[in-house]
């Protein structure tokens, strides 16, 4: 029997969770398709970050909305997913460094934001002692953080199956088509009918999009992420670098947990992800770099998860341009975690009413085509 809805989302990462969630809470008929398990990929391993730091200043409203929903998150899935508001700092390690930094807060304070604050050597050093000496300061969001990304991904499952939404793991989609007023997807679990459909198939939405007829440059990456055995405090911030890849936090357990966008290989083919050494090694040379105290440390395990990045590192939401009732939400580039409470609420209120409190023009997966006619 087909299986009917008012709106068929694929994909259950994170982003695909909060639109089913926000749309059923709104009342809508929710089924969601996911091919693999819920939080398979991206959504489920990477490394946590909940911020505004360095954004891209098109995703700073997004950012901070989202951040009101991160505060208050056992209210919006009963759960706090693990989010702790230690604050993030990016850290120069030259005058240059400081200078980017510095011209880059100023720029973020025109626009109206005033959460990047620049500190120097002497104030760097007493907020993380450990930090190596060649670093010459930092800027600093004290209200950023980190959560636990597979924690967030059941919480958002579970608050979603509550509201009523019907989640079909283990379902690939086949074939989808356009029929008056209504999609129809065939998938591995038989058929499926609705009039809107959300496309929030992570790295391979890309390929649904462009086979719907709005082609993007957004091709499969695979973020790899380490983990080290237990060591002393050090560090209670998460850090990144000025100028060089870098994500470090300590885990309530004594683990630090290393990322900054090295990328293993993604095989969207077979769903796989395999891990490059070298990049692990280069990876971990630069977290000793920053921190000496890690030099002792034991690498435990390491892993990839494999996500979208488009070509300008940010993501594709918005409308089709061909059919009705199409919505994209995908090539979210790796940073993509702290925004899904926000895009999942934009999400739904553009499906429902056609717009969103939220400006999602820069996101459009018209900027693609457009680019390529002039």
């Amino acid at each position: 029997m087909t299986k009917t809805s008012d709106v068929l989302v694929i994909g259950g990462g994170l982003h695909g969770l909060s639109a089913a969630l926000h749309l059923a809470r709104d009342g809508a008929r929710v089924r969601l398709v996911e091919q693999a398990v819920i939080g398979r990929h991206a959504s489920g391993v990477n490394a946590g970050g909940v911020r505004r730091l360095g954004r891209h200043p098109s995703e700073l409203p997004l950012a901070e909305a989202a951040l009101e929903s991160w505060r208050a998150m056992p209210d919006l899935v009963g759960d706090d997913c693990g989010f702790q508001p230690s604050g993030q700092v990016k850290i120069a390690e030259s005058e240059a460094d400081l200078k980017l930094l510095t011209q880059r807060a100023a720029e973020v304070r025109q626009l109206g934001y005033d959460h990047e604050e620049i500190i120097d050597q002497a104030a760097l050093r007493a907020l993380i002692p450990s930090v190596a000496e060649h670093c010459t300061g930092a800027m600093i969001v004290r209200g950023d953080g980190f959560a636990d990304p597979y924690r967030t991904c059941i919480a958002f499952r579970r608050a979603a199956e509550a509201a009523g939404v019907l989640i079909h793991e283990g379902t690939a989609l086949r074939t989808l088509s356009r029929a008056p007023n209504v999609w129809r997807a065939a998938t591995t679990a038989g058929p499926f009918e609705a009039p809107e459909v959300l496309n929030a198939a992570g790295a391979w939405g890309a390929g649904l999009a462009k086979a719907l007829g709005d082609p993007v440059l957004v091709r499969g990456a695979a973020y790899m992420m380490m983990v080290t055995d237990r060591q002393p405090r050090f560090v209670e911030p998460v850090v990144g670098l000025a100028s060089r890849k870098l994500s470090l936090k300590q885990m309530g357990n004594g683990t630090v947990v290393i990322g900054g966008g090295y990328e293993g290989k993604a095989d969207l083919e077979s769903g796989k992800s395999a891990l490059d050494v070298r990049g692990l090694a280069k990876s971990a040379e630069t977290a000793c770099t920053i921190f000496p105290v890690l030099r002792s440390a034991r690498l435990l395990r390491a892993w990839a998860g494999i996500d979208g990045e488009a070509a300008d590192r940010i993501p594709v939401i918005g409308r089709g341009r061909r059919h009705d009732g199409l919505t994209h939400a995908f090539g979210f580039s790796g940073h993509g975690f702290q925004l899904a409470p926000a895009v999942g609420r934009a999400l739904a209120e553009l499906i429902r009413t056609g717009a969103s409190s939220l400006p999602l023009e820069p996101f459009s997966p018209a900027r693609f085509q457009e680019k390529s006619h002039k």
